[in-house]
């Protein structure tokens, strides 16, 4: 199948399929005109991809995971989970800064309308 329908079946841009190739992520075969061919098993590869970005993985990370699925081995998986865990990790230490954040944010509302209420009353 051609890029367009694979884009249409599994939910994404055409944009999309082409950045996933750019970045390795996805291989496809060339016709004898130049365009890309695509089987089934791409469909499925994209959005499998779809779900690591929705989990808030990169590109880069995505490219580290992707030989657990493609060539499956205890080493393989061991290495995968090590990298999921860091990424949550990571992603825990997001979610604790953005919590902070809107504490502080929170604190300053109650300030400003603490002053208001007095000045204003």
């Amino acid at each position: 199948m051609r890029i367009g329908e694979v884009a249409s079946r599994a939910g994404v841009s055409v944009r999309s399929v082409r950045y996933y190739e750019d970045q390795g992520l996805l291989v496809s075969t060339r016709s004898a005109g130049g365009q890309r061919q695509y089987t089934e098993h791409e469909v499925e590869r994209v959005r499998f991809l779809q779900r690591l970005y929705a989990a808030g993985l990169s590109s880069r990370t995505i490219a580290e995971l992707l030989p657990c699925v493609d060539s499956p081995s205890q080493g393989n998986s061991d290495a995968a989970l090590d990298r999921m865990a860091q990424e949550r990790d990571r992603l825990s230490e997001h979610i604790a800064d953005l919590v902070r954040t809107r504490d502080a944010l929170n604190d300053l509302m109650t300030a400003a309308r603490d002053y208001r209420d007095t000045e204003f009353a």
